[in-house]
């Protein structure tokens, strides 16, 4: 009993030590806290102090009349524009490589400018069954349209002298790959549409380069005017490269165009007439019955796609050499760089 009794005794005075204990422990604790806050904020001040002091200490000796700061502001002023260049022509993100893609009929000679244009010399090839795309430079002598102003030895000129050029198959059943390069390209400057020329002179040959042609320019046409906004996406020039003029049979480069453009005439009008002749007249289908150029009535020619921005220009020039025989691409790079 006596040991009942006794017991809550202790117990009460070891909570109350613990308690008074625990009271001192964080009256210790807010005392630290509150010097060391103290004396941080003491030496924030400080710093700040002797900060200003230092900036007023520069400011009135760079406006003072002395001799050290006439050549510190000498020297300032010079250093700038270079560090403004250094800025933006070397320290800036890396430049997104221009691109261009190569289509037309089978057998033209697409894979053999890629090759040209790859490492400057012809190359034996084989018809590309799926495309293919490598990394070319301008060649001595050609500079883009967006360097000419700018000097010879700058640094980026010879980055920015890259391009990537895409080949694609020109086989009937292979063509989507050119329209899918198309779109996926990401800073896309051109298309380059290789044709034989010695080809136009046969029915058959001109028909096929026609016809794709006519495909393509239409292709183009609708994402001008199908766009959303009420200003279409820039339009994509178009190169007509009229390759193999180192034959006897191929045509010159004027009539290339010629023969093209009245193709394209035929079949525009044969087109035309199919849809109006088909009685087919569901709404919504108007932009499968779209039809290229100006209302798809009378002549057709290459300067109605500039109502699309599509600015289409035909070249003449070779891409393979026999013998002592020479390329002549110089054109075609020259076009390329307009681009740029």
């Amino acid at each position: 009993m006596f040991n009942n009794v006794v017991r809550p005794a202790w117990s009460g005075r070891r909570l109350e030590k613990q308690q008074r204990d625990r009271e001192a422990s964080d009256g210790s604790l807010q005392w630290v806290v509150s010097r060391a806050s103290s004396y941080l904020l003491l030496q924030a001040k400080t710093t700040m102090a002797v900060d200003m002091d230092t900036v007023r200490e520069w400011l009135t000796w760079s406006f003072s009349p002395s001799l050290g700061a006439i050549v510190f502001t000498l020297l300032l002023s010079l250093s700038l524009p270079i560090i403004f260049h250094l800025f933006l022509y070397r320290q800036r993100a890396a430049v997104v490589v221009p691109s261009f893609v190569l289509l037309g009929p089978s057998g033209a000679g697409k894979t053999t400018l890629l090759t040209l244009f790859e490492r400057g010399t012809p190359t034996a090839t084989h018809t590309s069954q799926a495309p293919q795309t490598v990394t070319c430079n301008l060649p001595a002598g050609v500079t883009a349209e967006s360097h000419k102003y700018r000097a010879s030895d700058d640094p980026s000129t010879k980055r920015e002298r890259q391009i990537d050029v895409t080949d694609t198959p020109g086989h009937g059943k292979l063509r989507q790959h050119a329209y899918d390069a198309i779109a996926s390209a990401t800073s896309l400057k051109g298309l380059i549409f290789v044709v034989d020329a010695a080809a136009m002179s046969s029915p058959q040959g001109l028909a096929e380069a026609a016809t794709y042609l006519h495909d393509i320019l239409l292709a183009l046409q609708k994402r001008h005017t199908g766009a959303k906004t009420s200003k279409g996406p820039a339009g994509i020039p178009v190169l007509i490269a009229a390759n193999k003029l180192d034959l006897f049979t191929a045509l010159p480069a004027q009539l290339v165009k010629k023969r093209l453009e009245e193709e394209i005439t035929k079949i525009r009008s044969t087109r035309a007439k199919g849809l109006l002749d088909s009685a087919v007249d569901i709404e919504g289908d108007d932009e499968d019955r779209e039809w290229l150029g100006e209302g798809g009535e009378g002549n057709f020619n290459f300067g109605q796609m500039k109502e699309a921005e599509i600015e289409v220009s035909v070249i003449g020039g070779n891409a393979s050499a026999k013998g002592e025989e020479k390329t002549q691409v110089e054109q075609w790079w020259g076009w390329i760089a307009q681009q740029m």
